[in-house]
């Protein structure tokens, strides 16, 4: 029997017991909380083993402070009974919710996610759940996922347990390594995990036995059926997890998690209800190769209206032109895009005369569902752009709503000289150059005298003047970025174009003007939700704001439509570390950089995330790697900088900082930061501080990284100038909004 009171404990109620408890619900007398009290049971009480297990799981589970964590208060004994103190949880398990039949697929995502969430702690101290069940995963009144009873769990370095305790747990959510008696490691809880979300999905688990030796063998041997019911990304997804070979298995819950991203279904396109499409860039047929801005071109167009079809996966431009001049099949392409359907064609334009042939290929199994070959001239390029976008609709038996048919229709230049213009400006613009913009601006100005005033060659103008902000930061490329596409604006207010452009000159470059940027960045996705570039920049702007979990569903969308671009990989990898994870990050990062070989800003994040993991000699062969190839560029300045501020080379890091470095980093949204990293690090506070207001002025006001997470700036948050600043930043990160 237990008594009524234990210590400062009065028991209230029996909630339930399991192989290694009772637990009931007492009154903290001392702190009047509810809490739940859980005790070795009495006949268990002369096993040391027992014993030990019942506190290792106390110390285990005490060490692990996360919301998505059941949080332990204290262990202690009375009588000699064993007993922990831990909070007690308002809500239900998830078997609960299982009996009630399966769970809708987006109720899974969010489960799972916060799942992995909790597991991703406790993996990174090293401790293992090993009884990952419903039964141990509570969801309370507030919709949090709770996981509880670390009853199995063992840090790493612990004496190996008995074969008979590391099968301990229920037989059906059990590993094939723990099963056989094997050592385990955080991929045990992975197996678990994929049991239990198949089993949310349908209602049972996947490997069934009327016996437990019938369990155990269907475990390790006989392969998983999926019922019509889970989607075919869960599917691939859960057998990734339930690989009975480790190395083949999921390795990290992290990894889980980015899945997820893939396969969510709320806001993000989902393949089982929406056809999945790439077009290839056109092949320029040409005799001239300079042609290729046109074929160039034609591609983007049908992109561009292919993506305003909401029942159609369009991969988007930047991914779709990786596969310029490929060698690969199309079966190999569709999968590296995770698309079904593949659109190929080639343009010859000879003079005014044009040839287009298109054809749409099923990549599943290479078949090709429509062809066609269009001869004409540059009048009816317009004509042959719908015509093409139709056939596809119409082969894939979608149907279009009102509004996509317009969208198709429209006709974006009244003259196709002014449009030939205009194809050749973002080609130009393209090319990133100084002489290229330049370029582009001319025949944005010679379209605008052909066709006098037009909202798409204003925000091309915009663009152009965006483009030289980022070549070089100059007030005036700034003035003239807003200037045009606030005339575009003027003429049509819904210019998805002119709302992005506005955006971000206003967020990364206009002091003061956050939520102006934001605003716009917002309007220029609800009128064109695959804008790739508005997508990663408004999830940036989330990331300063520290409202990092508000930029998962923009990585979600970037890893949809545009999976081979560095964007959405580099979001993940500031979410990851503006939350603290910093191994997480630089998995991300480096999926980044391999996208984006030799970029200098990219090579400059990477060189950031590894000081966060405090791998420094990687940190001094990438920036000087950088300062061999890119010796001029402002990114490879901020990585000297830092690089001798680690070294401790602090006469070296100050004269780093040149003039140049202080005035792009005085205009712009993020270098702030850096500043501030390596002046805390050279131990300069007062110029650390300096530059931490300035980022603060500038909109970052991301408490809880600047609070807490980052470790590099501890020197300075027990200066009083810190706290104030840090009192007005939790202030403005409570309270924003748009």
């Amino acid at each position: 029997m237990i008594p009524k009171t234990i210590s400062h404990y009065q028991i209230l109620s029996k909630l339930g017991e399991g192989g290694m408890g009772e637990v009931y619900l007492a009154e903290d007398t001392k702190l009047k909380r509810k809490v739940a009290l859980k005790f070795l049971p009495a006949n268990l009480t002369k096993d040391k083993d027992a014993t030990e297990r019942f506190k290792r799981e106390a110390q285990a589970a005490a060490a692990l402070n996360h919301p998505n964590i059941v949080t332990i208060h204290e262990i202690g004994e009375h009588e000699g009974q064993i007993y922990i103190a831990m909070e007690h949880v308002d809500g239900h398990s998830i078997r609960e919710v299982i009996e009630k039949g399966s769970i809708e697929v987006e109720k899974v995502i969010d489960i799972t996610k916060q799942i992995c969430e909790g597991l991703d702690k406790a993996h990174e101290a090293e401790i293992v759940h090993r009884d990952i069940k419903p039964e141990n995963i509570l969801i309370d009144n507030d919709g949090r996922v709770r996981i509880l009873d670390f009853g199995l769990a063992r840090m790493k370095g612990v004496s190996k347990l008995t074969k008979e305790s590391s099968t301990l747990g229920t037989v059906k959510y059990m590993s094939p390594e723990q099963l056989r008696g094997e050592e385990v490691d955080h991929r045990t809880d992975i197996w678990s995990l994929g049991v239990v979300m198949y089993e949310m999905l349908t209602g049972e688990v996947p490997f069934k036995g009327e016996y437990e030796q019938a369990v155990v063998y269907s475990i390790l041997n006989e392969d998983i059926s999926y019922p019509s019911s889970i989607p075919t990304k869960f599917e691939f997804l859960i057998n990734k997890i339930l690989q009975r070979e480790l190395r083949n298995r999921s390795q990290t819950v992290q990894d889980i998690k980015n899945e997820l991203l893939k396969v969510s279904t709320a806001k993000v396109l989902d393949d089982e209800h929406r056809k999945s499409i790439v077009v290839l860039p056109f092949e320029n047929m040409s005799s001239d190769p300079e042609q290729v801005y046109f074929s160039d071109g034609l591609t983007e167009e049908i992109i561009t209206d292919l993506s305003h079809i909401h029942d159609l996966l369009v991969i988007s431009r930047s991914s779709a032109m990786t596969f310029k001049g490929t060698k690969k099949t199309i079966p190999e392409i569709a999968q590296a895009v995770n698309v079904r359907y593949v659109l190929e064609g080639s343009v010859r334009k000879a003079g005014n005369n044009l040839r287009i042939t298109a054809q749409l290929i099923d990549a599943g199994n290479d078949a090709h569902l429509w062809a066609e070959k269009y001869n004409g001239t540059l009048d009816d390029v317009f004509d042959i752009q719908e015509k093409v976008s139709r056939s596809i609709v119409d082969a894939l038996k979608i149907k279009l709503n009102e509004g996509e048919k317009q969208i198709i229709a429209e006709r974006p230049f009244k003259d196709v000289r002014a449009y030939e213009c205009y194809l050749k400006a973002r080609h130009e613009i393209d090319s990133f150059t100084e002489d290229g913009v330049n370029r582009a601006i001319q025949y944005l100005e010679s379209a605008l005298s052909i066709v006098g005033e037009s909202p798409v060659l204003y925000a091309g103008l915009g663009y152009a003047w965006w483009q030289y902000f980022n070549i070089g930061s100059k007030k005036e490329y700034l003035d003239n970025g807003l200037k045009w596409a606030g005339e575009a604006l003027k003429i049509d207010p819904d210019s998805s174009e002119g709302h992005f452009i506005s955006g971000n000159l206003y967020i990364f470059s206009v002091l003061g003007e956050l939520k102006k940027g934001i605003y716009h960045l917002r309007r220029a996705l609800e009128i064109n939700p695959n804008n790739c570039e508005a997508l990663f920049h408004l999830g940036a702007s989330y990331l300063f704001l520290g409202r990092t979990a508000e930029t998962l569903p923009f990585v979600a969308r970037l890893l949809s439509i545009d999976p081979l671009n560095f964007y959405g990989y580099w979001l993940s990898s500031f979410f990851h570390l503006y939350e603290g994870r910093f191994k997480q990050a630089l998995k991300q990062v480096r999926q980044s950089r391999e996208l984006a070989p030799g970029v200098p800003a990219i090579e400059f994040f990477y060189a950031l995330i590894l000081i966060y993991n405090e791998q420094f000699e990687d940190v001094f062969n990438v920036i000087e790697q950088s300062e061999g190839k890119n010796p001029d560029n402002i990114f490879t300045h901020l990585g000297i900088f830092l690089k001798h501020a680690i070294k401790g080379e602090k006469n070296e890091a100050l004269k780093s900082v040149t003039p140049e470095v202080l005035k792009w980093s005085s205009n712009d949204f993020t270098n702030p930061w850096y500043l501030v990293l390596g002046y805390s690090i050279i131990d300069e506070k007062e110029q650390a501080l300096n530059w931490l207001e300035k980022w603060i002025d500038l909109g970052c006001i991301n408490y809880p990284f600047l609070n807490k997470y980052d470790p590099f700036i501890e020197n300075i948050r027990g200066e009083e100038r810190f706290k104030k600043l840090m009192k007005r930043v939790k202030y403005e990160w409570e309270n924003f909004g748009v």
